[in-house]
């Protein structure tokens, strides 16, 4: 079943009865809120909840993790991408998410939603009001407030009875010190005291386990006893956020000096993060790289941050605290500048590893990494425009081909309003801004800024601006159905331009793609094919993916036209492959329809059928029934129609409703593996 629900690394304790009441809740009711304190274990049993329930859905169980949003400008496109939805369309966000669930028959978890709680609740009116088959799991410190919300409040683990509690502590003790015996009189009455004292809260039992590393439980639990007398301040807070927040102050103490300064530095980090951004972003002062690494080890140790393999997380609760102490250290604006500083540098490197054999991986970084990007450029924007200007400029391609299209064009936007008004990084932004409006079907804009790209280009004389803007100015002609003038843009511009650099390099090869392009919409068929060979070859050498992805389309378009079933099919699958590799849904949707077409020429109508399904489905990722330079449609038609002459329309209509239904990735392996069997 189709899923993207985390998975557990840790022990899962207790909650028998919490789980019972989610089951019938979810089958009840098509919003249920999971509240309680901080740390008390709302996402740890919405995890475990959504993984029972995902089975029931049709369209499986989707995760929605709201804890790197400060604000709501990204909900919407977090929420997008976890239902796998990648808009290409000049829709509302919202508009195209709701057009995406309509017919949808899944379970959307939303996660920690306390810091977007209105826009959340703003958010489900609409979706659960267009999409009948949607249930929806939350999780957050208060009630979203919506209309039909069933709340369940999760209390903490029993310290009496079941002794749930105490199992926790045990199961994280033997992970975290598992040379301490509990079994003994002493240390068992030392653990219950101490989950006592907790109150059963999970993430506060889990920060006293920590400490084991260096103290006796018997220790431990004296020194919570110290530190649990009753605050001045105690009437401000609710007895279950006293303790948490006790236990985390108490952790705090028991930190060095550098890890509790490193807790600080690391809250601007908005996700997940490795050992390499935490030292880009946190080394200063007495804190060194190294030093940073230590420290990271010593938070690990003591569960301040979590750790799965080589990526770390502090969860929000923890996060808030050392936000404070950032705030009481007076930091705040230098962690946010060496935070901008490490993201444009990461923006950069993978701007410059486009023409790479990690090329692949970059795209892969910027994709994970993208509240980061999105928070760096927010912070350059309102203090750095020039920065700004260069990183909207080096990251747009690749939250294109992540399908973040709305997103781009409007940090493009912005960047090229704030920032400077010549020179190549205002070139580069024009480009992007240029690709955004033609990927979104917005052909007058993108001939606009196509012409702008050339002028400022011009300006600044180097053929990296050249080269791109003959790029987007040929790909304009060739999907307004002007592929002769296409052909001219870019050969004038390949004639009159050199590749002293990888990113020429790069540009030309793009701009080589249009010439196969271009010649296949002109019956050229044979210098197409020469073309595009070469061409693939080129990319091969250099081990580029995206580019080549389009070759092998283009050969596998000429190859059926040369009436070269087989060569077509085996041309598609391998364009499928490449695509899917970069997570890339508008190609793999592009792909599936040649391979469909293919299918159909050898004969097999009711494959075909059911690619053309699969097709369907990523087609409406990307908020598209279908698109592709206007020559396809034609031949699109000619080939469903042999499919259909075949099998009978009755067997082609099942095939591709089977299609239709299938989960996207199931389909499209069986799509590549060649095994679609009915």
């Amino acid at each position: 079943m189709a899923s993207n629900i985390p998975e557990e690394t840790t022990s899962f304790v207790g909650r028998k009865a919490e789980l019972a009441r989610i089951e019938h809740a979810l089958a009840a009711h098509r919003l249920t809120t999971l509240t309680g304190s901080g740390g008390v274990g709302k996402t740890r049993l919405a995890v475990r909840a959504a993984r029972q329930a995902a089975p029931r859905y049709r369209d499986g169980a989707w995760w929605a993790d709201l804890s790197p949003l400060h604000d709501d400008g990204l909900l919407v496109a977090t929420v997008s991408d976890a239902v796998g939805l990648s808009d290409h369309t000049l829709r509302m966000p919202v508009e195209a998410l709701c057009a995406w669930l309509a017919d949808k028959e899944l379970l959307l978890v939303l996660d920690s939603c306390e810091h977007v709680r209105s826009a959340c609740a703003h958010l489900l009116g609409e979706i659960l009001t267009t999409s009948p088959g949607l249930i929806v799991l939350a999780t957050s410190r208060q009630p979203l407030g919506t209309r039909g919300e069933q709340r369940i409040e999760v209390a903490p683990l029993p310290v009496e009875g079941t002794g749930d509690a105490l199992t926790l502590f045990r199961d994280r003790a033997a992970a975290t010190a598992p040379g301490h015996a509990l079994d003994t009189p002493g240390s068992a009455e030392a653990a219950t005291e101490i989950c006592r004292r907790l109150d059963g809260i999970p993430l506060a039992i889990e920060l006293a386990a920590g400490a084991l590393g260096r103290d006796t439980v018997e220790q431990v639990a004296a020194r919570l006893g110290s530190r649990f007398d009753v605050p001045a301040d105690a009437s401000l807070w609710p007895p279950r956020h006293r303790t948490l927040r006790t236990a985390i102050g108490w952790s705090h103490e028991l930190c060095t000096p550098l890890e509790r300064l490193l807790w600080a530095r690391l809250t601007v980090l908005r996700g997940d993060f490795d050992v390499a951004a935490a030292r880009a972003v946190c080394a200063e002062g007495p804190l060194t790289a190294d030093g940073v690494t230590e420290a990271l080890d010593g938070l690990v140790a003591k569960s301040v941050v979590g750790r799965d393999g080589t990526r770390h997380r502090m969860l929000d609760t923890i996060r808030a605290y050392g936000r404070m102490w950032l705030a009481e250290l007076g930091e705040e604006r230098a962690a946010a500048d060496r935070h901008a500083a490490c993201f444009l540098g990461l923006a950069r490197h993978a701007h410059a590893g486009w023409t790479g054999d990690d090329q692949i991986a970059w795209y892969h970084r910027i994709a994970d990494a993208h509240a980061d990007l999105c928070a760096a450029l927010d912070h350059l924007l309102a203090h750095d425009t020039v920065a700004a200007q260069e990183m909207a400029g080096r990251i747009g391609f690749f939250w294109c081909c992540c399908g973040h299209l709305p997103q781009t064009r409007a940090y493009a936007q912005r960047a090229l309003d704030a920032g400077p008004a010549e020179g190549p990084h205002r070139t580069r932004t024009l480009w992007v801004l240029g690709i955004t409006a033609m990927l979104q079907g917005d052909y007058p804009a993108a001939r606009r800024l196509g012409r702008e790209c050339s002028r400022s280009a011009t300006r600044d004389g180097t053929d990296e601006g050249i080269l791109a803007a003959a790029y987007l100015r040929g790909l304009t002609h060739l999907m307004t159905g002007h592929p002769e003038a296409g052909l001219r843009q870019v050969d004038r511009v390949l004639r009159t331009t050199g590749a002293a650099t990888p990113l020429e390099a790069a540009y030309r090869l793009r701009c080589r793609l249009i010439t196969v392009f271009a010649l296949t919409a002109l019956g050229r068929l044979d210098e197409a094919e020469q073309a595009a060979t070469v061409l693939r070859a080129r990319c091969e050498a250099q081990d580029e993916c995206w580019t080549r992805s389009y070759a092998d389309y283009q050969l596998a378009l000429i190859a059926l036209l040369q009436d070269d079933a087989d060569a077509s099919a085996a041309h598609a699958r391998s364009m499928i492959a490449g695509k899917h590799r970069l997570r890339d849904s508008f190609g793999i949707a592009l792909g599936l329809d040649i391979l469909a077409a293919a299918i159909a020429a050898q004969g097999a109508g009711a494959r075909a059928a059911r690619v053309y399904g699969t097709g369907q489905v990523y087609w409406r990722m990307v908020g598209y029934p279908q698109r592709g330079t206007p020559e396809l449609r034609p031949l699109r038609e000619a080939c469903e129609r042999q499919a259909r002459a075949a099998v009978g329309d009755a067997a082609y209509q099942r095939a591709f409703e089977q299609g239709r239904s299938d989960d996207a990735e199931v389909g499209l392996a069986a799509a590549l593996q060649g095994e679609l069997l009915l």
